[in-house]
């Protein structure tokens, strides 16, 4: 099925009613923009393979939760960090039994391919600051974007975010982020490992330790107004199976025991 914006998809739901977007497909997912090319694939695979018809829309954790909070019809979410998760669990959004952490990813520091840039090791007191010199840095809007408030915690960690901070080009999103240093907009940005792969245009310059940021996990559940929570627990299943986490590994994630 065709991979839903978030506007097209909170539209539907919200103007025409969540039973008439659900006549068209079995299972709308509401996922991390982070997902989008990893999960369309599992999708893809998952419809070859005789499963329902599954439709996805991608924004910021944050933008998807407070959308499934607004009474927009996902029947799944996925979340970049189990902050947004916890959100919506906590306001009675999900079916708690069906929540679990299911991928794992790395945050990396990115510059255009053909950058002059060599191999940044990052580590305490590293110079980002005057590596960017008087240009900016992609990353997700910390106050809300899971990947930019992994980004600030490494950054902190590592005593250089006070420095880097006023440097800072906000995005709506990782995969914004990703687009202005794809662009050339930016000389760097902090994105996903998984972001990286999926992008040809952009080069990993460097890996952030996994101690200097709390682990990046995705948790998955089924919401708990789902239009057909049995087909969203059969995709939801499928999702954890060795053909999903060979195709997510393909992507730059790993799949969590």
């Amino acid at each position: 099925m065709a991979r839903l914006g978030l506007a097209v998809a909170v539209a539907a739901g919200l103007c025409f009613g969540a039973s008439g977007l659900a006549a068209a497909r079995d299972v709308l997912v509401f996922a991390a923009a982070s997902q989008k090319d990893a999960l369309d694939a599992v999708i893809e695979a998952y419809e070859a393979g005789g499963g329902g018809d599954v439709d996805a829309a991608y924004e910021s954790s944050s933008t998807l939760a407070r959308q499934i909070e607004q009474g927009a019809p996902a029947d799944i979410f996925v979340s970049a960090n189990p902050k947004w998760m916890d959100y919506v669990e906590e306001r009675g959004l999900i079916d708690k039994a069906t929540r679990k952490d299911l991928l794992g990813n790395s945050l990396v520091l990115i510059v255009p391919k053909d950058s002059t840039v060599g191999t940044v090791t990052i580590a305490p007191g590293f110079d980002l600051a005057g590596m960017l010199g008087d240009s900016r840095m992609a990353m997700g809007d910390p106050d809300h974007v899971p990947a930019g408030t992994y980004g600030r915690q490494a950054l902190e960690s590592l005593g250089v975010w006070s420095d880097i901070e006023p440097k800072v080009a906000r995005a709506d999103n990782v995969r914004a982020a990703l687009a202005l240093v794809s662009r050339g907009e930016t000389p760097f940005g902090i994105v996903y490992g998984s972001d990286a792969v999926a992008d040809k245009t952009v080069r990993v310059a460097g890996t952030f330790p996994d101690d200097s940021h709390p682990a990046i996990i995705y948790p998955v559940a089924v919401t708990t107004d789902a239009s057909n929570a049995e087909a969203a627990a059969a995709f939801l299943a499928f999702m954890a199976t060795s053909e999903a986490a060979a195709i997510f590994e393909r992507y730059g994630f790993r799949l969590l025991d």
